[in-house]
């Protein structure tokens, strides 16, 4: 007999039949296997990036010594422990509390109430939902019922009456009969976690910890408290009296507000206190009519525009008369305060309790039962505190803005300027405020700060700088000139690199200028610079019947004139806006020209015309026809270290995000790079849409259904291979801007990643050096001249030591000659250095690349990489008006997905102008 498989069982050939399995004991029972351990061994997953360590100190430059505004700590409990109890506020009926504020002063009443209970102890509360105690509370759950008198309450019945009768709630029933000056609060306390004090000590010897941030955390939250038990305005961690001295007019109802900010940071030096003048913006107190006639600029109420003072009034905070009740605005009523009704509910006469409804006006209601006439409000919609569905209405003349409340929408370019300005000090000012701030606030005799042993020094911390020398720059005719203080001037000087101007136009949408003047000008100027300039084959003024249509449609008509002159695109265009910076225009004309007809185009407004304006226009314009106005001398020599040498690309990268208080319109992320390698002046961009609000750049890498990449940074590589004599850069550069300390990490290990992704996809084998570059300008370190306090510091200021971090690899560089007190350094982290600069290489390479910027004649206080990206985010997101976009728009319709949302597409550049300088 044969198996099935051909193999005679009884052949002594056979292997030998394994023995039987063993006997089971009957009481044993089966356990299931572990699958994890069975299975075969996982790969083993890559280790994520963390930014480096500091190789060592830089030296190269001119020390100078200087003072800045961080104040020594010393701590003398590192073996304390913070405890941190999770709060729960709930009003008597377990309502949770919503109201602004409230919670603050439950808990100060909670804390003179139960002192004993507390152990006697002081503590931190965040406002919300966190409280920390220096050491622990004598039980682990702590409950406690606290009353509050006097309180201002923004709860309301919700139900279209103002007297409350209609339809809330028994919960809120009771409530409303409860004397209106007492209200009663339960409160939780959890423990949740117990903080190391010693965590700051690991830090500040480079050894960060988890909870090192988390103590750090409970220090700021004591600053807080602080300010807040003063009546101060919170934003972050800074600070804002309601002082008329603190406040300035800026137009529109708003004000600009002086503060100060204060957070305690671990650097070299030590623990410290960096405090600094902080400024924010705030609504102007009084009367919302007045409020709504500033901000719109209008003469009275008659003309205000109700659809737009909706949306600004939205969830903005008033005092309603005459009960001074505090309330945040919903809406506005349909109808004027004479004609809108609402049902009031009311008791019948006798003892019964029968309720019968009238229809009355909000008008009525308050003449016959508040005994109160509006005096001007009858005619203009009311205030509803209520709910969309259920509101509460009030007169609009009884209600105030309440003071100290944040203005967060996006100011005027007018305004901007005016705090701009208004905000400025002269760096002796400065440090007066900074001491002055100090003493007013007296940290060191808050009771939690004690409690955890600490002390600050009121003296501003000296440190070592240095004083990097200019690079020096070549321009025309073979000419080396040094800048002196950060700037230079082009006056008798040629550009290195010049264009021409044959084919263009000037385009004049109804701006008031000379412009057979202006022509005149630019052509001489440029004879002076080298460029060659003819005369404009026309000069295109605005149909005057088309000055008050849409936007769009006067772009439109601009180019059906000019396409019954022009055959062919023109080479440049011209183009005078009537509106300085803000016009309207600006945003469908650039990407008219830019997207559909491939047309280089320089937007002006003039109101001043002189040499030095025609020439900060011919710098521009010859920098985006593809010329360059000045190269560095060791870019033209070729003796940049590591950059030179070996093929090397520059990434700056930025995002742009809407204006304050819109959540709704897309982000902007760009990208440029360097091109034409050994050159470091020469940039092109690549922009994309993402989703509102999101930092990380999600289009570096985008592969498609087709097998293909559709990413930024391939078009970018692209672009620098054929520039570049078909060289890959063995080299890449990243300086990333918009990014905060937590989110390094993911600068590292997404960001970076998909590059190399990016890379990878071009040439699997190709494996390129990386450094990576973060650069902060939203910080609140401040460099003094310790002997001229008067002064700023000097262009190419760096600090490396003292003040920076513990660690990791950063310094500082202020790098440009600002207006006296407006100079602020630039905070540079390096994340990632596989290219390995020396730290002076490193140091002097960006600085010189604060100095190639080709838009001015002057060094700009970051690297222009990073300049560059935020110009093409600014410009290529006003291509389009979000707000009006349309999916069946063929121009730009398409949309992005990114998960299960998808942001509108922003068009592509003309393959004319896609590897130009659009954006200078």
């Amino acid at each position: 007999m044969e198996s099935h498989d051909g193999v005679d069982p009884q052949s002594e050939t056979n292997a030998v039949l394994p023995p039987p399995p063993p006997t089971i004991h009957p009481n044993v029972v089966p356990v299931e296997a572990d699958h994890e351990q069975c299975s075969p061994p996982k790969k083993a997953s890559k280790p994520k990036r963390v930014p480096m360590a500091r190789p060592g100190l830089a030296s190269r430059g001119q020390p100078i010594t200087l003072l800045t505004n961080h104040f020594r700590v010393s701590v003398q409990n590192l073996d304390g422990y913070f405890y941190h109890y999770s709060v729960s506020l709930k009003y008597e009926d377990n309502h949770p509390v919503d109201g602004n504020g409230v919670g603050r002063r439950v808990m100060d009443k909670l804390q003179q109430t139960y002192d004993t209970e507390l152990g006697n102890k002081d503590f931190a509360y965040d406002g919300e939902k966190n409280l920390f105690t220096m050491g622990a509370l004598p039980q682990v759950n702590n409950e406690f019922t606290v009353v509050l008198e006097d309180i201002s309450s923004s709860r309301t019945a919700g139900d279209g009456s103002l007297g409350g009768n209609d339809g809330p709630s028994e919960s809120v029933r009771k409530r409303l009969r409860r004397p209106y000056q007492t209200k009663t609060f339960k409160v939780e306390l959890s423990f949740a976690a117990r903080i190391p004090m010693q965590s700051i000590a690991m830090a500040l010897k480079g050894q960060e910890k988890e909870n090192s941030q988390e103590a750090l955390r409970v220090l700021d939250i004591i600053l807080r408290q602080h300010s807040a038990k003063q009546g101060c305005l919170l934003v972050c961690q800074s600070f804002f009296q309601n002082n008329p001295s603190n406040l300035t007019e800026i137009g529109g109802g708003v004000l600009g507000c002086r503060g100060f900010h204060s957070s305690f940071k671990t650097i070299q030096g030590g623990l410290s206190l960096n405090v600094d003048v902080s400024t924010t913006l705030i609504l102007k107190p009084g009367p919302v009519v007045d409020f709504l006639v500033a901000n719109q600029n209008v003469r009275d109420p008659c003309h205000i525009d109700w659809a737009k003072a909706k949306r600004m009034l939205k969830n903005l905070r008033i005092k309603a008369s005459p009960s001074n009740t505090e309330f945040k605005i919903v809406g506005l009523s349909d109808l004027p305060c004479s004609q809108q009704k609402f049902a009031l509910k009311q008791k019948s006469s006798g003892n019964g309790d029968d309720i019968h409804t009238t229809e009355i006006t909000v008008y009525e209601y308050f003449v016959k039962y508040r005994n109160i006439e509006p005096r001007y409000s009858a005619d203009l919609p009311c205030i509803n505190v209520g709910k969309p569905k259920r509101p509460t209405y009030f007169p609009m003349e009884l209600c105030t803005l309440v003071s100290l409340q944040r203005y967060t929408k996006a100011l005027t370019n007018l305004q901007r300027a005016s705090l701009v300005e208004k905000s400025r000090q002269k760096p002796k000012e400065r440090m007066d405020v900074l001491a002055r701030a100090l003493n007013y606030n007296n940290y060191n005799a808050d009771p939690m700060l004690r409690a955890c042993g600490i002390s600050i020094n009121t003296h501003f911390t000296q440190v070592n700088g240095r004083v990097l020398p200019a690079p020096k720059l070549k321009v025309g005719n073979g000419e080396y000139f040094t800048p002196m203080k950060g700037r230079w001037n082009f006056n008798n000087k040629k550009l290195i690199e010049p264009t021409t101007l044959n084919e263009w136009a000037v385009v004049n949408f109804s701006a008031r200028c000379d412009i057979r003047n202006l022509i005149r000008g630019l052509t001489k100027c440029g004879s002076i610079k080298g460029i060659n300039i003819d005369r404009p084959s026309d000069v295109f003024e605005e149909n005057p019947s088309m000055r008050r249509a849409p936007p769009a449609t006067r772009v439109e008509d601009m180019f059906e004139r000019m396409k019954r002159k022009f055959r062919d695109a023109p080479q440049f265009l011209l183009c005078l806006l009537p509106e300085r910076k803000n016009s309207d225009v600006y945003g469908p004309w650039k990407r008219r020209c830019l997207s559909e007809y491939g047309i280089v185009t320089q937007c002006i407004a003039p109101t001043r015309v002189n040499d030095q304006y025609l020439t900060n226009v011919l710098l521009k314009i010859n920098a985006k026809l593809g010329g360059v106005n000045s190269l560095l001398q060791v870019e033209d020599s070729q003796i940049i270290p590591l950059v030179s040498t070996i093929p090397t690309i520059i990434f700056g990268m930025d995002v742009s995000h809407g204006s304050p208080g819109r959540s709704d319109v897309p982000s902007v992320a760009a990208v440029v790079s360097s091109r034409q390698w050994p050159c470091i002046s020469r940039y092109r961009a690549s922009v994309r849409t993402q989703l509102p609000k999101v930092e990380m750049i999600d289009n570096l890498f985008k592969p498609t259904q087709s097998g293909a990449d559709d990413g930024i940074i391939r078009e970018l590589l692209i672009e620098f291979y054929i520039s570049s004599a078909q060289r890959k850069p063995d080299h890449i550069i990243i300086f990333r801007d918009g990014v905060s300390e937590p989110q390094f990490n993911q600068v590292l290990n997404i960001e970076l990643d998909q590059i190399i992704k990016a890379c990878k996809f071009l040439d699997e084998q190709w494996s390129p050096k990386f450094t990576v570059i973060i650069a902060q300008k939203n910080h609140h370190t401040r460099f003094f001249r310790a002997n001229n306090t008067q002064e700023n510091v000097p262009p190419g200021t760096v600090v490396d030591n003292k003040v920076c971090h513990p660690r990791n690899y950063d310094f500082y560089m202020c790098s440009h000659a600002g207006m006296i007190g407006t100079t602020r350094p630039t905070h540079y982290h390096v994340l990632h250095d596989e290219i390995g600069f020396s730290a002076d290489d490193l140091q002097e390479l960006v600085h010189s690349l604060s100095y190639v910027y080709q838009r001015s004649a002057s060094a700009i206080s970051g690297v222009a990489p990073i300049s560059y990206a935020h110009l093409a985010a600014a410009q290529m997101g006003q291509f389009i008006k979000f707000d009006d976009m349309s999916n069946s728009s063929s121009n730009h319709g398409a949309c992005t997905s990114a998960g299960s949302s998808s942001v509108p597409e922003l068009p592509r550049l003309h393959k004319k102008v896609c590897s130009s300088m659009f954006f200078c």
